[in-house]
């Protein structure tokens, strides 16, 4: 289903997120005219085109969803993107209050925080904040009762099923596990961050 989003967006309901990362890539590929932004969500992607004609832009985003959808059937899982490797300093205030959390040590969080893929799944919150999926169940803990007023940036953090780094210095209530010194957020840059939906990060402890 395809719906209005405020003035000028369309909201495309993928039902997954690897077709919205494939929904994601297409548009980008073969971006329709007047579209400004893409914004890929779990289950959603976000089309914003001020000034186009939106039911034209309707009949082309269904026509390359029920594309991507169908090369998903038929060619299974996307090909292995990058990887983007984030150096840790596990030395983060709520490394052991997770690990009380968890049943585990100390060490079995750093282990398991460090010891598998986790895949981009969205960027949202703030630029360059990558909602990581795929964190280990163990590490499923709730956020802190009481938001933190600043975080510094570079902070290495989960928060549910979810991990991330945090791209500036900014309020945030998810748990603290270490930082790197990895820039993930640059203006200057091109592109401005190392991650986009589907990009495969393993952290590494520094």
């Amino acid at each position: 289903m395809i719906r209005l989003a405020g003035e000028h967006g369309l909201l495309v309901e993928t039902g997954s997120l690897e077709l919205s990362h494939r929904l994601d890539a297409a548009l980008r590929r073969e971006r329709p005219d007047r579209v400004v932004e893409i914004v890929p969500g779990p289950g959603t992607v976000l089309v914003v085109a001020p000034g186009g004609d939106r039911e034209r832009l309707r009949e082309r985003l269904a026509d390359v969803l029920a594309r991507e959808r169908a090369t998903t059937l038929a060619a299974g899982p996307a090909a292995a993107a990058p990887v983007v490797t984030v150096p840790v300093v596990y030395d983060g205030a709520d490394l052991e209050p997770v690990a009380e959390l968890a049943g585990v040590g100390v060490d079995e969080v750093i282990a398991r925080h460090a010891g598998r893929e986790l895949v981009v799944g969205w960027l949202g919150f703030a630029p360059g904040f990558a909602y990581l999926t795929g964190l280990d169940p163990v590490l499923h803990v709730p956020r802190l009762g009481t938001p933190r007023t600043s975080v510094p940036a570079g902070s290495v953090a989960v928060a549910g099923p979810y991990s991330a780094v945090y791209p500036s210095a900014s309020p945030g209530g998810w748990r603290l596990l270490g930082h790197t010194t990895l820039r993930v957020w640059d203006v200057a840059a091109d592109p401005p961050s190392p991650f986009r939906p589907g990009t495969r990060v393993r952290f590494e402890p520094a």
